[in-house]
């Protein structure tokens, strides 16, 4: 089997994590520290602060920028729902805005006509590995005075315009371990603002300033030293493995039939922790029973908007967003990770091919 994802761990991984058991400490010591300055230094910011997992960076990103009860944030209404869970999970309102069609990532313009008076933030998410618009969306936040608040869970190593994907703003990583570097689970906040930083690593903490001092009410969310030994083994290898993942994109592009490929806007580096293609709804279940007969993993990311989740509906979260909406009848993301081999790159080719002729020739 083609798998969609597949974590890449071995010698490096496993002494990291000895070291760390023959060491006693396995909670936010040594490790977590180099890890922190080394995300930081990748990214060319002044602060990282280590979390237990991509939704741990965004809730605690969210409280220490002061955003809570009465609130409202922007996301996209395409996204995983952990993006828009945050928000509520801080207390504050997500608002739901459409997305641009060309990369998947929240339109500027729909941005701005969800701005109310009760906005704090903006939550843009760097979907699928293509860094969203932050030119755009860091002018609208600054000209409303709104703090901008980046998911790149799905981003690291990507950039708009030269910027990395994360550093225009708080930055919020994930380390799961589908993602394009792991730490098994985990997760960063990155950010240049001091203020921003030190009241992260207090809600990381029990809401503790000092040793068993609680200045606010939080959480548990510190990350293991066993985790951050494996993202200190993990990192330096990231880009290596995120141009692997670009090339197998290129070869994927330049070889399908009848798919839409993904698209790499100028100013963007695409790091393709999905490489999504678009396939016109009533084809796209066929052509993924198709693949699952032949081996191949391809998986819809996503088949629901955040407005059609049972828990929104519920909770009145809604709207009409007809790009998001269309994405989520269309998208299916096949194997594009730094393990496959050029066989596998040709089976999938192959597949994806013969699924399309057989549709064709069907319809002639």
């Amino acid at each position: 089997m083609i798998r969609i994802s597949q974590p890449i761990v071995g010698p490096e991984e496993e002494e990291a994590v000895l070291a760390v058991l023959r060491s006693g400490q396995l909670v936010q010591g040594p490790r977590v520290a180099q890890f922190e300055e080394a995300f930081a230094r990748m990214l060319g910011v002044r602060h990282a602060v280590a979390v237990s997992s991509g939704t741990a960076a965004l809730v605690v990103a969210l409280r220490a920028h002061g955003i809570g009860a009465g609130d409202e944030v922007i996301v996209p209404a395409f996204t995983y729902a952990a993006t828009a869970n945050a928000v509520l999970l801080s207390g504050a309102t997500p608002v739901l805005a459409d997305i641009r069609a060309e990369d998947y990532n929240i339109d500027p313009a729909a941005i701005e006509a969800a701005i109310t008076p009760r906005t704090r933030a903006l939550l843009p998410v760097h979907l699928y590995g293509h860094p969203c618009d932050v030119t755009a969306i860091g002018e609208i936040a600054r000209k409303h005075r709104l703090a901008l608040i980046e998911d790149a869970a799905q981003a690291a190593g990507a950039s708009w315009q030269g910027r990395a994907a994360g550093a225009s703003g708080t930055g919020c990583f994930s380390f799961y371990a589908t993602k394009n570097m792991t730490t098994g689970e985990g997760g960063m906040i990155v950010t240049d603002d001091d203020g921003v930083a030190q009241r992260a690593r207090v809600l990381r903490s029990q809401g503790e300033g000092d040793r068993y001092r609680t200045d606010v009410l939080s959480g548990n969310y510190r990350m293991t030293e066993i985790a951050a030994a494996i993202g200190v083994a993990q990192l330096p290898r990231l880009e290596a493995w995120n141009e692997r993942r670009r090339a197998n994109a290129g070869w994927l592009s330049a070889h399908l039939d009848g798919v839409g490929a993904p698209v790499e806007l100028a100013g963007a580096r695409h790091v393709y922790h999905q490489y999504t293609v678009r396939v016109p709804a009533g084809r796209r279940d066929a052509l993924r029973a198709s693949l699952r007969e032949q081996d191949i993993e391809a998986v819809v990311y996503y088949e629901r908007c955040v407005h059609q989740q049972p828990l929104y509906r519920e909770l009145g979260i809604g709207g009409s967003f007809p790009v998001a909406e269309r994405a989520a009848q269309e998208v299916l993301s096949l194997p594009v990770h730094p393990g496959l081999s050029q066989d596998d790159l040709q089976r999938i080719a192959t597949a994806v091919n013969g699924a399309h002729a057989g549709a064709e020739a069907r319809r002639g």
